[in-house]
């Protein structure tokens, strides 16, 4: 592709959505994939959802040749994915693409076991993201499978944060499935023995150093100590209840110290992450640059009930900035967004053990040490389970990315607290490194907007340019599988691979309507 059509397609991006207007379409349908993808001695199904929109994808002949654009679902909802992931809607049009956006199980409405899939370890257990991706390979499989020597169609996958790991692993575990990845804000690092567990909180405090003044994060520092020293008498609680409204009232000092100490360093996490140059409601309905709001209301130094109304105060813009809140909920800082953290507390008490801790100094947190010992007696007393810190890094790598792995784009914001544990540099030329310093998290995927700083508009078209590449590579290549002549002179095409082959669930399940069948007309009603 020449020079002029890279910056005309460029363009057309920028200005799909300058109105504001854009609407997102798709269909919701769902696939039976196997609660266990690695045993062979159960059958047992459930129903994984996914969202397809094809409107942009040729018919006929061209068809074979045109993309699949393949979100991975992260930690929830996969529609919210699907409304925050724009840079994915407006190149489908582009490439003539079609969009899936497939959900993780136990997130969502794919919830392996109902109502019961929360229930209890037994069931808890099949939550890991190697069962996912297996789901994912499984869609993909599916619904774009080959013909015979026919490649199928070139998919590329798209993530971003706990997506964005699974899109560059997915890649990296099902490379015949996924032609290249996008990875965005995908803390593939945030390991032990790879990355400090200091520098996630160390990233954070800088974001709010600078976003007003030094003294927002000071008086961060000293809130702490603060609330700590009013949640220990009965008057002191009292104070804390009038002054944050809390939806239930505050009545021991673990309430302050744990739920809201947890709460509070939650949400200071994710105004950092949704710190975007504009208004967004991906976690909760927040104006632009919403640290430099928040930490406009704690630009001076303020110590005592002073800092406490003003420390109120900045906690508004993220619970209340729409005012639809009548009182301040602190057991989630994700309520009502999609976001589950439920599954995702459990994830991180097996496979995705990401150590963070602080020192009080570089950061402004209260000192804590990592200690693996005490967090998985901390989840075992939960859940009944103990850790594997090493799964993740034994299953796909992560601190080293050599030459086999190819055809993924690893890109962060550097004012996103995760980049640290990001991919920020490799020695893999078929890896690339994309760093935005004006960036929170995985803003790149999310639509352009007039707002977006320039880094964020080069950093898509870095994207566009991979992805182009990678195609025209899987092009050349489904050419060759094409080469089969027969005697006439002429290309055979081979017939169609059936369904029951791709997918043997399908076969499964139709022995099983058989036998309904057959059950009913040997036993009328």
């Amino acid at each position: 592709m020449t020079a002029a059509l890279w910056v005309a397609l460029i363009a057309g991006l920028s200005a799909a959505v300058r109105d504001g207007t854009a609407t997102y379409v798709y269909q919701t349908k769902t696939i039976d994939v196997p609660i266990d993808h690695f045993t062979y001695t159960g059958e047992a199904t459930f129903k994984l959802r996914y969202l397809i929109n094809d409107t942009y994808a040729p018919g006929g002949a061209d068809l074979p040749a045109s993309p699949i654009l393949f979100y991975a679902g992260n930690e929830g909802d996969i529609e919210l994915f699907a409304q925050n992931t724009g840079f994915m809607w407006e190149l489908a049009p582009k490439l003539k693409a079609t969009l899936l956006f497939v959900e993780h199980r136990f997130y969502g409405h794919s919830l392996p076991f109902g109502n019961a899939s929360y229930d209890s370890p037994k069931n808890l257990g099949y939550l890991t993201s190697e069962q996912a991706l297996a789901d994912f390979a499984l869609v993909l499989r599916t619904l774009n499978p080959p013909n015979g020597t026919t490649r199928a169609r070139p998919v590329i996958a798209f993530g971003g944060s706990y997506g964005g790991m699974l899109a560059a692993w997915i890649r990296i575990k099902y490379p015949h499935l996924v032609a290249g990845a996008i990875a965005a804000s995908a803390p593939v690092r945030q390991f032990a023995g790879v990355t400090d567990c200091g520098i996630f909180n160390q990233i954070l405090t800088s974001v709010y150093q600078v976003a007003y003044t030094a003294d927002c994060a000071d008086n961060i520092r000293r809130s702490w100590t603060t609330l700590q020293n009013y949640s220990t008498s009965a008057d002191g609680l009292r104070l804390l209840n009038e002054k944050f409204k809390f939806c239930t009232n505050l009545t021991k000092g673990t309430d302050v110290t744990e739920t809201l100490f947890d709460y509070l360093t939650d949400v200071y996490g994710n105004l950092a992450m949704i710190n975007y140059p504009y208004p967004s409601s991906f976690l909760a309905p927040v104006p632009a640059y919403p640290v430099r709001e928040f930490c406009g209301r704690l630009a001076q130094n303020y110590t005592g009930v002073e800092l406490l109304d003003h420390l109120q105060s900045a906690l508004s813009i993220y619970y209340n900035y729409d005012g639809k809140a009548a009182c301040l909920n602190i057991n989630s800082s994700y309520d009502g967004t999609g976001i589950s953290d439920r599954g995702w507390d459990f994830q991180a008490c097996t496979e995705m053990v990401m150590p963070i801790c602080a020192d009080g100094v570089h950061d402004m947190f209260p000192p804590q040490q990592w200690n693996m010992q005490t967090y998985a007696d901390k989840c075992f007393k939960k859940y009944g389970v103990h850790p594997r810190p090493a799964n993740a890094l034994l299953n796909y790598g992560g601190e080293f990315l050599d030459a086999s792995i190819t055809n993924i784009v690893f890109s962060n914001g550097l004012l996103d607290p995760w980049s640290g544990g990001g991919v920020l540099r490799s020695s893999n030329e078929n890896v690339k490194i994309v760093l935005i310093p004006e960036g929170a998290h995985h803003l790149d995927l999310r639509a352009s907007n007039p707002a977006d700083p320039a880094s964020v508009t080069r950093a898509r078209a870095v994207h566009v340019q991979n992805i182009q590449k990678w195609l025209t590579e899987y092009r050349k290549q489904r050419k060759l599988c094409l080469k089969d002549v027969g005697r006439d002179g002429r290309t055979e095409r081979p017939k169609r691979v059936p369904d029951d082959i791709l997918n043997p669930y399908l076969v499964i399940q139709r022995e099983r309507e058989e036998q309904e069948r057959t059950n009913h007309v040997a036993n009328p009603i």
